[in-house]
């Protein structure tokens, strides 16, 4: 399955207001076969061709302007159904953003396993196909 998700050329939009980790992550996900956009916001990936173009979504929860948790509120509200994968450096988090939250996949916690994100990342792109 994981072959022919990456032959498919998945878009991968990555969320954060870190320079660094959107950086380390495209650098992964090119990588590893997908294609990688990334947004310093979430009103940044809003305001782009982002939401018609993501398979799977990474977003950070705590960012300046508008939270993840309103981010993907905005999504669904204008009927963005993409798979999320949150992370966060705050991981007594992870319980709250997860209840009652139709497409999120997990909440990880930072630092995570790159193994780990992939696998999170097969998932979503299982759910959209």
């Amino acid at each position: 399955m994981q072959q022919s998700i990456m032959q498919n050329k998945a878009v991968i939009a990555v969320v954060d207001d870190d320079e660094s980790l959107r950086t380390a992550l495209e650098g992964l996900l090119r990588a590893t076969g997908y294609l990688p956009r990334t947004y310093d916001g979430a009103r940044v990936f809003l305001d782009s061709d982002g939401p018609t173009l993501a398979d799977c979504l990474i977003s950070d929860i705590q960012m300046p302007g508008m939270c993840g948790i309103e981010f993907y509120k905005e999504l669904r509200a204008r009927g963005v159904n993409t798979p999320v994968i949150f992370i966060t450096a705050y991981p007594g988090e992870r319980p709250r953003t997860t209840a009652d939250m139709p497409g999120v996949i997990a909440c990880l916690p930072k630092p995570f396993e790159a193994e780990q994100l992939l696998d999170c990342i097969e998932s979503a792109l299982r759910l959209s196909l």
